[in-house]
């Protein structure tokens, strides 16, 4: 599986989600790609949550930076997603998507998602 998203179902509400994307190394054939995280609540659209580059640098959705945290372990090219102070709104369900630039083209994989419920 090229990309794989893993993590609890199900939050209470005030909690931190954590997720965590796991990328096959055979899917970067490149040193250069983005990773990013996207969501898609019930019954909406998808919305971009953050990413972060292959030099490191994070860049946040607006609307959620202050609650966003995202961050790699380059060893075994694992991702994370940290989302603070969950609430009912964030049920959705979350997508990791790598981005692999190459000298004439560009490539984007998407993971399946995995559903995340925030309810007490």
């Amino acid at each position: 599986v090229p990309l794989q998203e893993s993590g609890p179902g199900l939050v209470e509400p005030s909690q931190t989600l954590s997720l965590a994307c796991t990328v096959s190394r055979a899917s970067i054939t490149s040193d250069y790609y983005y990773l990013g995280w996207i969501r898609q609540p019930p019954g909406r659209g998808l919305e971009w949550v953050g990413a972060i580059t292959f030099s490191g640098a994070t860049y946040y959705n607006p609307s959620l930076k202050s609650r966003t945290s995202i961050s790699r372990d380059t060893s075994n090219y694992h991702f994370t997603l940290q989302l603070t102070s969950m609430t009912p709104e964030d049920t959705g369900v979350y997508y990791c998507a790598i981005r692999v630039v190459e000298l004439d083209a560009e490539h984007d994989t998407w993971g399946q998602g995995t559903q995340v419920t925030v309810s007490s």
